[in-house]
C-alpha cells in the first residue's frame, strides 16, 4: 500500500505540474495599462455605471445653477453614457477569456470487468490533459482584445464629448429662447404704447385711422412671434431634459447668462488637435491595431497545439503476493500535437486578416478627412458670429437704438409718419434679436469645435 500511495502521489503531482508550467494569467503591459485608464474613470467622480443614482447625489438644477451643473448631471444619470461606460467594461472582461488556456480534461475509465495482469488486477483508470497554443498564440489574442477594448473605451470618450455638447447646444438655445420672449415682450409694451398714442391722436384728427390699423396689425404680429416663443419653451426643454435623462415636462429654470467664452487657437491648430485627440480617430487607430495583431494571430495558425497529460491506472494487489511490483500503479505520461495540413484554410484566414488591415487604415483616413471637413465648417459658423457679435453689439444696436428715439421723438411731434416709426421698432427688434442669436450660435459653435477636437480650447496662455 505504500507504493500505491506513492504512486498515486506521483500522478497528482504531475497532474499539477501539467497545469502549472505553462504560465499564463500574466498580464502584458497593454492589458495592466487598459486596466488602469478604466479604473482611473470608474472611481471618479464624473461618471456612473449603476442602474440609477439616487437624486440627493445628483447636481441640484435651479436658477443658480450653472452650465458646469448641467453638464455633471448628465454625466452621472445619461442612461447612453452609462450603457458606453459598461460596453467599454465589458469588453475589458474579454481580455483574460482571450488570452487563457483552454479547460483541462479529466478522463475516468472504470473497468467493468477487471484486467488481470502479472501485478494485479486492473480497476479503475484516471487521466488528465491540457492543450497549450502555440508559443504567442495566446498572447496574439489577448492583444487582439486589448486593442478592441481600447477601441470602445474611444467610444465612450466620445459618446461623453456628444452628450456634453448636446447639453451645451440645447442649454444655449434655451438661453436664446429666454431672451428673444424678453425681447420680444419689451417690443409688445413699446407697440402698445405706441398704439395707444395712434388711436389718441386720431380722436384728435391729428392721425389717421391707416396708422391706426397699421399699429394693430404691428402688435398682432409681435403678440404671435410672443406667443410662438413661449410654446417652444416646452420642446426644448424636453431636448434638455432627456440629455439629462429626466421627464421631458421637468420644470427647467430660464439661465440667466452663457459662459463668457474665448478662443483664439487658429484653424491649423485645432485640425492638428483634432488628428491628436479627436476619439472617433483613436478608435479607428485601435481597430488598426486590432487587426494587425489579427494578421500575427492568424499566422500562428500554422503551427501546431501541443496537448499533454498523464494517465494513472488503480491496480489491486496480485493474488500472489509475492510477485514483484504487486498492486503498483502504472503512472503514465502522453504527448500530441494536431497536424496543421490545410494550408489553404490558413492562407485564407491570413488574407482575410490583411483585408481587415488594410480596410481599417481606408476607414480611419475617410473618417478623418470627414471630420476635418466638418471641423473647418464649423470653424466659419465659428468667426462668422464672432464677426456678427461685434458688428451688432458695437455698431447696429446703437444706431438702431438712437434711429428709433430721434423717430420716437419726432413722431410725437408730428414730424414723421407713422410708418417710420414702426420701421425704426421693427429694425431695432431684429437687431437685438439677431445679437442674441450670434451669441448662441458662437457657443454652440465653440461646443462643437471642442467635440471635434476632443478636449475644451481654453484660451491661450
Amino acid at each position: 500500500m505504500p507504493e500505491k500511495s506513492k504512486s498515486l502521489g506521483m500522478f497528482i503531482f504531475t497532474a499539477f505540474c501539467l497545469l502549472t508550467i505553462w504560465t499564463v494569467g500574466c498580464a502584458t503591459s497593454k492589458e495592466r495599462h487598459a486596466f488602469e485608464q478604466f479604473h482611473q474613470v470608474e472611481h471618479s467622480s464624473y461618471v456612473n455605471a449603476d442602474e440609477s443614482l439616487p437624486p440627493s447625489l445628483l447636481p441640484k438644477l435651479d436658477e443658480n445653477s450653472t452650465l458646469s451643473d448641467y453638464i455633471a448631471y448628465a454625466a452621472l444619470n445619461n442612461p447612453g453614457l452609462k450603457a458606453a461606460f459598461n460596453r467599454w467594461k465589458a469588453s475589458l472582461e474579454r481580455i483574460p477569456q482571450n488570452r487563457s488556456l483552454p479547460d483541462p480534461r479529466f478522463n475516468y475509465t472504470y473497468f467493468v470487468k477487471e484486467v488481470e495482469t502479472r501485478v494485479g488486477p486492473q480497476r479503475q483508470k484516471f487521466g488528465l490533459v491540457q492543450t497549450f497554443p502555440w508559443l504567442g498564440k495566446l498572447k496574439a489574442r489577448g492583444d487582439v482584445a486589448t486593442e478592441a477594448a481600447k477601441a470602445i473605451q474611444q467610444q465612450y470618450e466620445a459618446a461623453k464629448l456628444k452628450l456634453f455638447f448636446q447639453v451645451k447646444k440645447y442649454y444655449y438655445e434655451y438661453y436664446y429662447l429666454a431672451r428673444a420672449i424678453a425681447i420680444t415682450q419689451e417690443n409688445v409694451n413699446l407697440v402698445k404704447y405706441l398704439e395707444a398714442v395712434a388711436r389718441t391722436k386720431y380722436r384728435a384728427a391729428a392721425e389717421s385711422y391707416a396708422n391706426v390699423i397699421k399699429a394693430q396689425v404691428e402688435l398682432g404680429k409681435l403678440i404671435d412671434r410672443l406667443q410662438t416663443l413661449q410654446e417652444l419653451r416646452g420642446p426644448i426643454a424636453a431636448e434638455l431634459n432627456a440629455a439629462l435623462n429626466r421627464p421631458s415636462d421637468a420644470p427647467l429654470p430660464w439661465p440667466t447668462s452663457i459662459p463668457e467664452l474665448e478662443m483664439t487657437y487658429s484653424k491649423k491648430d485645432l485640425v492638428r488637435r483634432l488628428s491628436e485627440n479627436n476619439p472617433d480617430l483613436k478608435a479607428m487607430d485601435c481597430q488598426i491595431a486590432k487587426a494587425k495583431s489579427g494578421i500575427d494571430l492568424a499566422g500562428k495558425n500554422y503551427f501546431p497545439d501541443i496537448t499533454i497529460g498523464a494517465e494513472f491506472i488503480d491496480t489491486d494487489d496480485a493474488l500472489n503476493t509475492a510477485t514483484p511490483d504487486s498492486g503498483k500503479d502504472p503512472v503514465m505520461a502522453m504527448v500530441s500535437i494536431n497536424i496543421p495540413i490545410w494550408y489553404g484554410k490558413y492562407k485564407a484566414a491570413e488574407s482575410e486578416a490583411r483585408a481587415r488591415w488594410r480596410a481599417a487604415k481606408g476607414t480611419r483616413i475617410n473618417v478623418a478627412n470627414s471630420l476635418i471637413a466638418e471641423l473647418k465648417m464649423t470653424f466659419y459658423e465659428f468667426a462668422d458670429a464672432k464677426r456678427k457679435i461685434n458688428l451688432y453689439r458695437d455698431t447696429l444696436i446703437p444706431k438702431g437704438t438712437e434711429s428709433l428715439e430721434v423717430t420716437q421723438k419726432a413722431f410725437e411731434g408730428g414730424k414723421v409718419d407713422f410708418i417710420n416709426l414702426i420701421d425704426a421698432q421693427r429694425i431695432l427688434l431684429e437687431f437685438r434679436l439677431s445679437y442674441e442669436r450670434s451669441l448662441v450660435d458662437y457657443a454652440q459653435s465653440l461646443a462643437k469645435l471642442e467635440m471635434l477636437a476632443g478636449k475644451e480650447l481654453l484660451p491661450d496662455p
